[in-house]
């Protein structure tokens, strides 16, 4: 196996060999023009930010500016925003479900090195995989570490560091991250702890994230 294999097998693996440090360098080029494009240019932050990632859904949103290590290693369902600030250290999959939110400073980490200072001096460093389901909020400055799975309908709260697996459909906060309570069927007339919606058409289908544009 070559380095970049070892990389995506989640073995210890040397960055700088058989060609990974030309992959991240190209990466960021393209995302230094990502990130220095004008408002107005939203079609052409669309074509490259679909050219970065390895794949995404139709309606896909990453505030400027963004940073991750190779972009193809990163999955997106339909209907992704990510807010400002967003850093992904894509040495091994990022895989993230539909209809997920991000708020700002979210950083995903998939990298990792050993403990043992004499090990870690080696120049070895590993990648261990991240998945994020479907209908999931991170609020600003979550942190996920590697090797983590968050299941669908999970909320995560401001500040959070994410260093083990959360089922579906639970609101979890803290550092470490813990489940705080179960996300029920009464949560859905509140959008603001007990204060409930003053609106009919909160409950009326998933909202386009493309409007969120400009």
């Amino acid at each position: 196996m070559n380095q970049k294999e070892r990389m995506l097998a989640g073995l210890p693996y040397k960055a700088w060999l058989d060609g990974l440090s030309e992959e991240r360098l190209e990466t960021r080029k393209k995302i230094f023009k990502y990130n220095g494009l004008t408002p107005e240019q939203s079609e052409e932050q669309d074509r490259l930010i679909r050219e970065i990632l390895g794949k995404c859904g139709e309606s896909v949103y990453i505030e400027q500016p963004f940073r991750c290590d190779y972009g193809s290693n990163i999955e997106v369902g339909e209907n992704f925003y990510a807010n400002y600030n967003l850093t992904v250290l894509d040495v091994a999959r990022v895989r993230i479900g539909k209809n997920v939110m991000f708020g700002p400073n979210v950083s995903i980490y998939t990298a990792g090195h050993p403990i043992h200072p004499d090990s870690r001096n080696s120049g070895y460093e590993y990648g261990k995989e991240v998945t994020i389901g479907d209908n999931v909020w991170l609020g600003g400055n979550v942190v996920v570490n590697p090797n983590v799975h968050i299941g669908d309908n999970v909320v995560v709260g401001t500040g959070s560091v994410v260093t083990r697996d959360l089922p579906d459909n639970v609101i979890a906060v803290g550092n470490p991250c813990r489940v705080l309570r179960e996300i029920t069927e009464e949560d859905r007339k509140f959008y603001f702890r007990d204060q409930e919606f003053d609106v009919d058409d909160y409950n009326d289908g998933v909202q386009d994230i493309s409007n969120l544009k400009g």
